[in-house]
């Protein structure tokens, strides 16, 4: 008997989510969309129920700034590149991350989190707003980390580069399964 699978509206959601790099129109994204959208997201796995995320928005009234002080921290021939840069999207969701006390819950810690951001992202695409996650160098930066008040148990996972779009990129093959799974064989 072969199994012939029915695409659910999950798995079409799936497929048809892009990351929205660029093109973003100028219709607004409210801390109330993000707030409703992170509402469901963060019903992502979590081992034990650490729930190691939080978040910093940064919506229109509050990108120029960000962006001028984010920027601030590269060296100067490269800040007004980084401040355009950060004041492309409609605007930036900042997740951080609580590090776990040994190297298995810091790598979950961070596994949940990714759950919860693809949850973001998926759910995101539902209400057509288009969101690209970056882990560009600041990121890393203990100057970035003192300017969003990062603690020192803490991390940045990403920026999250959000904002309603025109126009969806093309989507991109992925390398079929039977080509990435094998069976366990004993011998």
């Amino acid at each position: 008997m072969q199994f012939i699978k029915q695409h659910t509206e999950l798995a079409r959601i799936i497929r048809e989510r892009r990351s929205i790099k660029k093109g973003y129109n100028n219709k607004s994204v409210s801390e109330e969309i993000v707030t409703e959208l992170l509402e469901d997201a963060i019903w992502a796995p979590t081992h034990g129920m650490r729930q190691p995320w939080r978040f910093i928005f940064v919506g229109e009234k509050q990108q120029q700034d960000f962006a001028k002080k984010i920027a601030s921290t590269y060296p100067e021939e490269k800040q007004q590149n980084r401040e355009d840069y950060l004041n492309e999207p409609s605007a930036i969701l900042v997740v951080i991350m609580e590090k776990g006390d040994n190297q298995k819950k810091d790598d979950e810690n961070f596994g949940a989190t990714a759950c919860m951001i693809q949850n973001f992202q998926l759910l995101a695409w539902e209400q057509e707003l288009g969101v690209v996650w970056k882990t560009n160098p600041h990121i890393y930066d203990p100057k970035v980390e003192e300017i969003l008040q990062v603690g020192p148990n803490e991390r940045i996972i990403g920026f999250l580069h959000m904002g309603y779009f025109d126009a969806a990129p093309e989507k991109k093959e992925r390398i079929p399964v039977r080509q990435k799974l094998k069976t366990f064989q004993i011998g």
